[in-house]
């Protein structure tokens, strides 16, 4: 632009334009992967349907991810819904907070680090065999987030636990078999003791067709990728955002720094591993969900 012609523009209006454009409300946008099945429930909160685990994708080892992560409050209003890099073996500020307030011997610590405790949440492809609330899932491959009451019901059924009941591979195409997700509201969260596998049988009766279901399943191996982490220094400062800065621990108020402070609570994240003082196993499953929902509001 000519000096000439930045004279004669009217560059006040512009300016003005643009502010006025930056102050209207922004409408909140949440992310939904379209690749998730989640199950509906009534209003009663009763929810059933019926799916199918399916094997390890081609090239990966096992058919779930296992992912840690965290979700709770700060003092500030502002929400801290991370991932934690206990997933994948490394260190993480929450969970390093956690153990200086559970080793603090303070009841109150304990309550804190119990509130910010780690959840646990497992993913793997599903084939939806009935969903009645939606029909339109049914025959199609989908990624299922769930907790550790569904897969402890996988464990139960791979390693029985009476010599009347015959080992069941709950992933396998052929000799596994279809899982009756049954759903009740208990105190306020999603509830799965009804839940139970049927009897074994094979998925689908031709095995062209179970190949092109093999082929449509997707990758676990992104959940557990170091590059999809944030790294520790983005999520202590996030983690510092929530706090406002500071952590009370019992009489010790610590300054969130990139360099310790000294205090008179010893944290060895060896001796001590971080408190996994796991939610309800009902809780977990929607928990996220939930409390993202909440995060949205906000």
């Amino acid at each position: 632009m000519s000096l000439d012609a930045l004279k004669k523009q009217n560059s006040l209006d512009k300016l003005l334009g643009a502010v006025e454009s930056e102050n209207k409300p922004q409408e909140k946008k949440s992310y939904v992967d379209e690749r998730l099945w989640k199950p509906e429930v009534d209003k009663s909160g009763n929810g059933y349907a019926v799916i199918r685990f399916l094997p390890a994708v081609k090239g990966e080892d096992l058919p779930w991810a296992k992912v840690w992560n965290h979700a709770f409050q700060g003092p500030t209003g502002q929400w801290y819904i991370e991932n934690s890099l206990t997933t994948i073996g490394q260190k993480d500020p929450v969970s390093e907070m956690n153990t200086a307030y559970w080793n603090s011997g303070v009841e109150s610590d304990k309550e804190i680090a119990r509130k910010q405790k780690r959840k646990l949440q497992y993913f793997a492809n599903i084939y939806v065999v009935s969903d009645p609330k939606h029909p339109e899932n049914e025959g199609k491959v989908f990624l299922y987030r769930f907790g550790k009451k569904i897969f402890d019901k996988c464990m139960e059924a791979m390693q029985p636990a009476f010599e009347d009941e015959t080992p069941l591979n709950p992933f396998d195409f052929w000799e596994g078999a279809n899982f009756k997700l049954k759903i009740r509201k208990v105190d306020g969260y999603w509830n799965y003791d009804k839940s139970e596998f049927a009897a074994p049988s094979a998925l689908l009766d031709d095995d062209d067709a179970l190949e092109e279901v093999w082929g449509k399943q997707y990758s676990l191996e992104e959940f557990t990728a170091p590059t999809n982490f944030k790294s520790y220094d983005e999520l202590k400062t996030r983690l510092d955002t929530v706090l406002a800065g500071t952590t009370t621990v019992g009489n010790v108020t610590s300054v969130m720094e990139d360099e310790p402070v000294e205090t008179t609570v010893t944290v060895d994240t060896k001796e001590s591993p971080a408190p996994t003082v796991d939610v309800s196993d009902d809780e977990e499953d929607d928990s996220i969900d939930y409390f993202q929902k909440l995060a949205d509001e906000g």
